[in-house]
């Protein structure tokens, strides 16, 4: 060691800096982490049986976990749940399927042409400002009590995060590699499809998490529309007769749709963007502070 070396480390000592080491997350075992991930549901599960159990949570204010997979058996041997189930999951993807692609197409028009978003991109952010629920008076007016009202209240509500996802991914796409892909000859579209739509992508997938994620929220204020099926229905008679388990059974559903959807695109994320995977590094790796 030279004596230069010496008085470097003398130095970082004395004025209590750090030795510069990348920190990376230590790697750990897949089991482990689910493991991880579900502690948090089973705390909340086993508080409430608790609560309970000890009588401080009475059943005409929330049901036991015991009574609501009771509620679970009975609706579900009736046939009322995987029909409910079958109603609400078409309203909702339908809505979605409508909403996502029309902010798809929006926002690849206002991000990638100048023209477009001239044109549309102010009409569509005073769009983006009204609640969605407002609209819920109107379309009543224009489609009745419907499933095309309630289709459509889903795909207004998905369809602009996913406008604003887009156009700003279309937006931040490198120039300098359009252009290069235009002198090659490939038209606009052409490098809006090669080119303009792949680097966009997280930007994409993040815009198709968040409108997911709507479609279950608007799904629940649809229903809401003097429904005679679907979960919403279940919660309107689960009401009507007080009947608390079948209300928990309900919004868990409703949750459980939400976390799917969540799930979904995160498998989506890593079959399309493998190269982002986190990055691990091996136990003991971490950067260590110079000794005082």
């Amino acid at each position: 060691m030279t004596t230069a070396t010496v008085v470097d480390e003398a130095a970082l000592r004395a004025s209590g800096l750090v030795e510069p080491y990348p920190q990376l997350p230590a790697h750990r075992p897949r089991p482990l982490a689910l493991g991880l991930r579900v502690l948090g549901p089973l705390g909340l599960l086993a508080a409430w049986q608790t609560a309970s159990a000890t009588g401080a949570l009475a059943p005409d204010v929330l049901a036991s976990p015991g009574q609501v997979v009771r509620a679970v058996g009975e609706l579900w041997g009736n046939g009322q749940l995987p029909a409910a189930l079958t109603t609400s999951l078409t309203r909702a993807g339908l809505g979605l399927l409508i909403g996502a692609s029309t902010g798809l197409v929006l926002g690849v028009v206002t991000g990638f042409f100048r023209l477009g978003e001239e044109l549309l991109d102010s009409a569509v952010q005073v769009l983006r400002t009204v609640p969605f629920l407002a609209l819920v008076p109107l379309f009543m007016v224009w489609f009745g009590i419907t499933e095309t009202a309630k289709v459509a209240l889903i795909g207004v509500a998905t369809s602009f995060p996913m406008y604003v996802s887009a156009s700003g991914g279309v937006r931040n796409t490198d120039r300098k590699l359009v252009e290069a892909m235009r002198s090659f000859g490939l038209g606009r579209w052409a490098v809006v499809r090669e080119v303009v739509l792949p680097g966009a992508l997280p930007a994409l997938l993040s815009g198709l998490r968040l409108s997911m994620t709507l479609s279950v929220i608007a799904l629940i204020a649809a229903e809401e529309i003097n429904s005679t099926e679907g979960i919403g229905y279940l919660m309107a008679q689960a009401q009507n007769f007080s009947r608390t388990d079948v209300l928990a059974v309900c919004i868990l559903v409703y949750g459980l749709l939400g976390l799917l959807a969540d799930g979904v695109v995160r498998g989506l994320e890593r079959l399309l963007m493998p190269w982002r995977a986190p990055r691990t590094a091996p136990a003991g790796a971490a950067g260590k502070p110079v000794a005082r």
